[in-house]
């Protein structure tokens, strides 16, 4: 998918991703980005998707120590099944139409 370029990339605008070495780097490999809208947390699917689904399993849980959280984070990803990814995926893009339909004023959906 790399050299054919039939990937895009999304991430949120923090400091570190929009850095003009980064937008460079971008450019220079013809890499597509998709602008992420400012307070969309519906368009990010680490808010809609993984953290919540992250935060069920551990939620209520002590760990002894960082390792003990690295261990149960990784059990918990490799549990996500690629069905789960797929119905993300459909929403994120269920989410960047409704979006960019909305011309970026508020919307209610699911």
């Amino acid at each position: 998918m790399w050299s054919s370029c039939d990937w895009f990339l999304h991430h949120d605008n923090v400091a570190g991703h929009m850095a003009l070495s980064v937008q460079q780097f971008f450019a220079k490999n013809n890499i597509m980005v998709i602008p992420h809208h400012l307070y969309s947390p519906n368009l990010a699917p680490c808010d809609f998707f993984l953290f919540p689904c992250m935060k069920g399993q551990m939620k209520g849980k002590h760990f002894a120590d960082v390792s003990k959280v690295k261990k149960k984070t990784l059990e918990v990803l490799k549990n996500i099944s690629t069905e789960e990814f797929q119905k993300c995926s459909q929403q994120w893009e269920k989410g960047w139409y409704m979006y960019n339909e909305s011309k970026g004023e508020h919307f209610e959906g699911d």
